[in-house]
């Protein structure tokens, strides 16, 4: 068995209602369209067909736990998909990004609620479309600017607004988690990296990990304002759950019924939405022109 087949195989096999996508009366597919498992990997509908066909062959890990996540496989048929993308799937001593199919289940049931979910090393791992909507796009970060650590050190600054305590106390929590990661993971490569990079980049980060002190940390705050860029700041709840064995962050975004904030939320997903699909348009139609290629000119008539 080959990767592209094996991927459109479990494509057909999964229904939509199982993915939680939304079932039109004239839709033909009994499975996932191209374009939907896309979207649930965060990847490009552009790389899953050049995957599917062969013409993409090295997929990095986290693509493929993304696509064995979006088409729910069972635990034999994701180390099945990693080993066909010639990966090994990750084990254990190491931090996990699996996300099993009743985690997810779970996850489906805050549909319109921003949710987003982080490893044990603070590396983003996946997010829905309303805290895409309200934080802004994330499937477009790459390497290092998935964690969060690092983002809040040397990358931008997101649309949570806080103080410059607020941030100090933030970024000292995240650092001294981070550090009691490694101690339940010291044989992860990856998390190595990550610690190396920061402290070689870090000034702060390296004060910051190399106190000694870490039983000062407190749970990230509840309540956020953030500040959206077309409806303004809202004030919205922030609640952490932990899975338990696989140490992933599951943040739930939520405001309560009838406030203004809740209808600044509500606007917000809507305009994030609309934005999203204005912008996959765009970029479909710009592939669609690519392979086109260029509009042939059109030659005056002599005379005129």
């Amino acid at each position: 068995m080959e990767l592209g087949p094996a991927i459109r195989h479990w494509r057909d096999r999964v229904s939509p209602d199982a993915a939680g996508i939304p079932v039109g009366t004239r839709r033909r597919a009994a499975g996932l369209r191209r374009e939907e498992l896309a979207q649930l990997a965060g990847i490009s509908v552009d790389y899953l067909t050049r995957l599917e066909q062969g013409r993409a062959t090295a997929p990095s890990d986290q693509v493929v736990e993304a696509l064995a996540r979006g088409l729910r496989l069972s635990e034999p048929e994701r180390e099945l998909l990693f080993r066909l993308a010639g990966l090994t799937a990750p084990g254990r001593g190491l931090v996990s990004t699996r996300i099993t199919p009743s985690v997810q289940r779970m996850l489906d049931r805050f549909d319109g609620h921003p949710v987003v979910i982080f490893d044990a090393m603070w590396n983003l791992v996946t997010a829905n479309a309303a805290y895409d909507a309200l934080m802004g796009r994330t499937t477009a970060w790459r390497g290092p600017e998935r964690n969060a650590v690092w983002r809040h050190l040397l990358g931008p600054a997101s649309r949570v607004v806080h103080s410059p305590q607020e941030e100090a106390d933030l970024v000292a929590n995240l650092v001294a988690d981070l550090r009691l990661t490694a101690t339940r993971y010291p044989a992860d490569p990856r998390l190595r990296r990550l610690v190396g990079d920061l402290r070689a980049r870090s000034a702060e980060f390296v004060r910051l990990w190399e106190a000694i002190d870490l039983t000062a940390q407190e749970a990230p705050a509840k309540l956020k304002t953030v500040d959206h860029p077309e409806v303004g700041r809202i004030r919205i709840d922030c609640d952490t759950l932990v899975v338990a064995g696989d140490d992933l962050r599951i943040m739930v975004y939520s405001c309560e019924p009838g406030t203004e904030d809740a209808e600044r939320l509500a606007l917000a997903i809507v305009l994030g939405n609309q934005a999203m699909t204005d912008q996959a348009s765009s970029d479909q139609a710009s592939r669609v022109q690519e392979t086109r290629g260029p509009a042939t000119p059109t030659v005056p008539a002599s005379g005129t």
